[in-house]
């Protein structure tokens, strides 16, 4: 892991194209902007946590065919 030390309004470039920001600092909480394209998709540690269990509960799943027919009705 890199570690950066960045003041109020100072960035990091992550990329040609993915900006940080730090906007504001109060107390123990650090307020981040992040510029970046808009098919690049950014989430919050813990949600992405949560996406990705829930994606490999999904894929453990076992589907029928009928299942499958009657959500796309086939």
């Amino acid at each position: 892991m890199l570690a950066l030390s960045r003041k109020k309004d100072e960035s990091i470039m992550l990329g040609n194209d993915i900006e940080i920001t730090v906007l504001e600092i109060r107390g123990d909480q650090v307020k981040i902007g992040v510029k970046a394209p808009k098919n690049v998709a950014i989430f919050r540690k813990e949600i992405y946590d949560q996406i990705e269990a829930e994606n490999k509960k999904a894929a453990e799943q076992n589907v029928d065919r009928k299942t499958i027919e009657n959500l796309f009705n086939i």
